[in-house]
């Protein structure tokens, strides 16, 4: 009896060993130490296809290209056909379908929980990271909850009161600032000086987010002069970090956290490009988004879940014609041989109409106001608008790591919410 008693010991041993590893390969395992979402503004298929021709002819290959699951994702609204930029956000932040201008609010006004705080009750570490404003309205569904994206001031208080995000990286800090030390705020408020009464180290350049050490525990937040604004022409470039430096940055400090991390990547200059009908700064931005996520491959580790996300499609670029396999950049931005331009939009600044209620400034031919613009109209856009406007096309998106099986097909946009969540 003895050795019978032994051996069903140890068959129960092996048993419970053998249900202890399948839970450990397929529920531990398959939670990511690092979730990263890239939101590329614009980010929709055609708009990848100019960037691979703009950058090397259409045999180069980009980032985006080897990356395992993608879908097209549908991102209406809950009252538009064509979603804004604060709707779009809020759907992915918080899995909800919201009115246009609304931030993470339902239609009562109720804030709507956001993934950055489900991220946060599982212990997880969080960031926030922009090649624009941190009040712009794709960076503020993160974090805020408000009726109309438009209320800066508003806006910026939320991001700091709580400081509930570990890492914040962005353009501007003037809705931070009161207007006595130049900033926009009409409250007199210095939430740059509250965040550091808090704890927080804040970071002015490219230098100063350099020199962070990777051992502290991250309380961070950056605000960095951005030399494409109209009065920072002369901005000396080494002293603003590019997108992927501000994504490596993140996950170097970010990585501290046993519990893991999730960080929010906003590509914004695509949209402020697109609005203004400024097809290359456009595709060099959509580029950046590209070596933004290169970085985030190599620092994050192949075992973290990435998703890059298109919000909204905007301004309708095509690149017309029959350009050479082998022809890129500046050769593709302007006129081709037989006098046409290669690359058009279908509303925007370089219009030479109206309808409806865009009007052309009397005292102003379209486009005049835009870097870079010709008489020859080498960008032209169908319609005149002030600027570029949403369209209702799809945008795309692509995943690697756990969960983003479920990227494929056409898939609705509060999925990529859903797909987040299941990670932490």
């Amino acid at each position: 009896m003895k050795w019978r008693n032994q051996l069903l010991a140890l068959l129960c041993l092996a048993v419970f060993a053998g249900l202890g590893v399948l839970y450990f390969q397929h529920w531990v395992v398959q939670k990511p130490f690092g979730i990263i979402l890239i939101i590329g503004e614009g980010l929709a298929p055609e708009r990848i296809a100019l960037t691979r021709v703009y950058l090397g002819g259409s045999d180069t290959h980009l980032a985006l290209d080897a990356m395992p699951h993608v879908a097209l994702v549908t991102n209406h609204s809950r009252d538009f056909a064509v979603s804004d930029q604060a709707a779009a956000a809020s759907a992915l932040a918080t899995g909800v379908k919201v009115n246009n201008r609304s931030l993470s609010v339902d239609p009562d006004g109720k804030p709507l929980a956001n993934i950055i705080d489900l991220a946060r009750a599982r212990g997880r570490a969080t960031g926030l990271v922009t090649n624009g404003s941190l009040t712009n309205a794709t960076c503020s569904a993160f974090y805020a909850h408000a009726g109309n994206s438009s209320g800066i001031d508003q806006i910026a208080s939320q991001l700091i009161q709580g400081s509930r995000i570990d890492i914040c990286l962005g353009m501007s800090a003037s809705e931070f600032l009161p207007e006595a030390k130049q900033g926009q705020r009409q409250d007199n408020r210095d939430l740059l000086l509250e965040l550091r009464q808090s704890g927080f180290d804040i970071v002015r350049s490219r230098a100063e987010l350099e020199s962070i050490p990777v051992w502290t525990r991250p309380k961070l937040f950056g605000t960095f002069v951005d030399r494409n604004s109209d009065s920072q022409q002369n901005q000396a470039w080494s002293d603003e970090p590019a997108l992927s430096d501000m994504v490596r940055r993140a996950i170097e400090l970010l990585q501290y956290n046993p519990r893991g991390y999730l960080l929010i990547v906003d590509a914004a200059r695509m949209r402020k490009a697109a609005e203004a009908n400024n097809a290359e700064k456009t595709l060099t931005e959509a580029a950046e988004l590209d070596r933004a996520l290169s970085t985030a491959q190599r620092y994050a580790g192949a075992k973290s879940t990435i998703i890059v996300c298109g919000d909204t499609a905007i301004g309708g670029l095509h690149l017309n014609g029959f350009p050479f396999r082998k022809g890129s950049g500046i050769a593709l931005v302007g006129l081709n041989p037989s006098g046409e331009p290669w690359m058009t939009w279908a509303t925007g600044p370089k219009g030479v109409q109206s309808y409806g209620a865009a009007k052309i400034p009397e005292k102003e031919t379209p486009g005049d106001s835009n870097v870079g613009a010709s008489k020859e109209q080498t960008e032209p856009a169908a319609f005149y608008a002030k600027s570029a406007l949403n369209t209702v096309e799809d945008v795309v998106s692509f995943g690697t790591g756990p969960g983003t099986e479920a990227l494929h097909g056409t898939i609705d946009n509060t999925k990529i919410f859903e797909i987040l969540r299941e990670g932490l």
